[in-house]
């Protein structure tokens, strides 16, 4: 299949690339060869290449940022999102569209399922989910998959930070009352090459198995990397930052069970054979 990535420079995007190239023709896009944002530069793009399938990979992720850029985290999440949407929906190309956790408020106290009610806290929760719209409106042929805790060999994410923290100091607080799913981009970018090869539309959450705070998570990081620093658990309120995070947000995975998709490994399993292979 010929295979359009946005967002391909990014830590998904990079193994998404790697990944799918080995059995497709893969067209991947970075920031600096397809802003998303540019609606007839992505209109032109996509119909020039034709791909079977869009996978949109690209987003302005910088959380506390996006609560002063509100308009900058619109522009590519929600407007980018519908440039996509309109290309494939035009072109006859399958769309996948990656998108986040933090399109629940963190009130629930059991994973959240795909057709539970939304409720972002932030602006970039709120683009996020502006992008699914777009996407549920504007195109049929449509996979929406959330995803949450992201980390990988590419890019900066949590365990890349824990792992250089631990070489600048021996002592590190971490909140503990924040509850997610550190999701491996290997693991994402499996599910997604077989996902794009079925006509099972609609949305999925897919992570990996299993739930942790960033507290646990950072021990089980310091544990597996043999690393010798002393991590103690703290409060949110003692980190004040500009936007909320949900404080709950495990995702259930009923639409990869009804629809026959093999479960995600459990996110100790995959965290271990991240460190394995990363250091």
């Amino acid at each position: 299949m010929r295979v359009l990535i946005t967002g391909a420079n990014g830590q998904l995007g990079t193994d998404l690339a790697l990944n799918l190239s080995l059995h497709h023709q893969v067209l991947a896009y970075g920031r600096q060869q397809l802003d998303v944002a540019d609606f007839s530069r992505v209109v032109e793009t996509v119909r020039s290449v034709k791909p079977d399938v869009i996978i949109h990979a690209a987003a302005y992720t910088r959380v506390d940022e996006a609560e002063s850029q509100a308009d900058k985290a619109f522009l590519v999440n929600a407007y980018g999102t519908r440039n996509l949407a309109v290309a494939a929906e035009q072109t006859g190309a399958k769309i996948i569209y990656i998108s986040t956790d933090y399109v629940f408020d963190g009130r629930s106290c059991k994973p959240y399922g795909e057709f539970d009610p939304v409720g972002p806290l932030g602006v970039y929760g709120k683009s996020k989910l502006a992008g699914e719209k777009m996407v549920k409106s504007l195109t049929r042929s449509y996979f929406i998959v959330r995803t949450s805790w992201l980390y990988g060999k590419h890019g900066q994410n949590f365990v890349k930070t824990i792992l250089q923290l631990a070489k600048e100091r021996n002592q590190l607080k971490v909140v503990d009352d924040q509850t997610g799913t550190p999701t491996y981009t290997v693991d994402l970018a499996d599910f997604l090459q077989k996902l794009m090869l079925t006509d099972k539309y609609g949305i999925y959450h897919a992570s990996n198995q299993g739930s942790c705070s960033w507290y646990q998570f950072a021990r089980a990081i310091a544990a597996d990397a043999r690393l010798n620093i002393e991590i103690t658990p703290v409060a949110t309120q003692e980190f004040p930052r500009p936007a909320p995070r949900p404080a709950y947000s495990v995702l259930d995975h009923m639409a990869i069970r009804l629809n026959g998709f093999d479960q995600f490994r459990h996110w100790r399993e995959a965290l271990q054979a991240f460190i394995s292979d990363y250091l």
